[in-house]
């Protein structure tokens, strides 16, 4: 397929390179021309401007927030002006569902297609082709894109026709994903302060009751305190509780785990945490504690 694809951060390279491997036409897009070299190296076409990019039959976009996507989708020269009627969006990023209903009127109106397909995995398992996709939009249009999905993927959820649905899912996993640093940081600062050997106590855990791979990699980041380089920064975490909070105040759902884990990330971020793996938040409790000084 002629496929564009926009934002090529660390999620985005990764991604963008499995669908040149996979036979595609890849145009590719970024503020930041210099962040195409390597996959130009690898055969992608850069694009000069936004408009360049959406000329195929499909355009991807994988983008750090709602401000970048709404710029992207809805500026000047843009997906909705410059996208071919029939055409399709993909969505990746992990977006606000209230703009993932928005974006999908606003692809309706235009005569363009609209899918959602959020991905859970970091970089290393986006450039492993790794990622678990949870897709969702007109089945029709999810048809035309699933070997694009396949590409970038080692399985492919569909959830739902409507494509804000897999937006809310992606939500719900990232908050279950921070549930697990939070209580798993504040159980290894309990016993890291009763002077248990914190590595010899993840490893009973993750072969013993928790066989689990988020438990295996974010306990073995928050034991080791090993949160740079980001390769998914706490600021984004931050902003995903609160699109999951957005979301349950529109239906109504009590979250209050989630308001808590929204002010742990405030604290992460007012200690100056900004450059920190989104996992720091799990070892603030080492911090309140004053373990690893103990």
């Amino acid at each position: 397929m002629k496929v564009g694809f926009i934002g090529l951060g660390h999620m985005g390279a990764a991604m963008a390179s499995n669908l040149i491997k996979g036979g595609n036409q890849l145009t590719v897009y970024n503020r930041t021309p210099a962040k195409a070299d390597a996959l130009v190296a690898l055969g992608a076409k850069a694009a000069a401007s936004l408009a360049d990019a959406c000329q195929g039959d499909a355009v991807m976009t994988m983008l750090a927030n709602d401000a970048a996507v709404e710029n992207v989708v809805f500026g000047e020269g843009g997906i909705i002006d410059s996208l071919p009627r029939g055409a399709i969006h993909i969505s990746s990023s992990t977006i606000s569902v209230a703009l993932a209903e928005r974006l999908t009127a606003a692809h309706k109106a235009a005569g363009q297609r609209f899918v959602v397909a959020t991905v859970f995995g970091r970089p290393d398992a986006a450039a492993a082709k790794q990622l678990v996709v949870v897709a969702a939009g007109e089945p029709e249009a999810i048809k035309t894109v699933t070997p694009l999905l396949d590409a970038i993927g080692r399985t492919t959820y569909v959830a739902s026709e409507t494509p804000s649905i897999a937006n809310l899912i992606k939500l719900s996993g990232n908050f279950l994903f921070v549930s697990i640093m939070e209580s798993l940081g504040e159980a290894i600062a309990l016993i890291g302060k009763a002077g248990i050997d914190r590595k010899e106590y993840l490893d009973f855990l993750t072969s013993a009751l928790f066989d689990v791979p988020s438990y295996k990699l974010y306990g073995g980041l928050i034991v080791a305190g090993k949160f740079e380089p980001a390769l998914f920064a706490a600021p984004l975490g931050y902003k995903d509780i609160r699109l999951a909070l957005a979301a349950a105040d529109d239906l109504r759902v009590p979250m209050p785990l989630a308001s808590l884990l929204r002010d742990r990330f405030l604290t992460l971020l007012a200690h100056g945490g900004e450059t920190l793996d989104w996992s720091a938040v799990g070892g603030l409790a080492s911090k309140d504690a004053n373990e690893l000084a103990a």
